[in-house]
């Protein structure tokens, strides 16, 4: 007799199946680590993985850098410093 053969949940991530294991990392850009955690605390589904991998690179990139204050900036470009009465009176050309 002939038994077809059990196909694969196709919205599941299988972590036993290596192929689909380096594929999602490949495709979402993660690490093991990351995978792990992201399975470990939201499930097997593809379609959250890829959120949860969404929602954190946007949290690293939304992060503010330091920015020093104007009288630092203006410093060293060792004009004088800008304000706004300065600007103000500047001639516009």
């Amino acid at each position: 007799m002939r038994r077809a053969k059990p196909q694969p949940i196709r919205n599941k991530l299988d972590l036993t199946d290596r192929t689909q294991v380096r594929l999602i990392k490949k495709r979402l850009k993660l690490s093991d680590a990351e995978l792990t955690t992201i399975v470990g605390r939201i499930g097997n589904s593809l379609s959250a993985i890829s959120k949860e991998a969404t929602l954190q690179r946007a949290a690293v990139l939304s992060l503010p850098t330091k920015v020093p204050p104007a009288a630092i900036i203006a410093s060293a470009n060792g004009s004088e410093p800008t304000t706004p009465e300065a600007v103000a009176a500047a001639p516009a050309s």
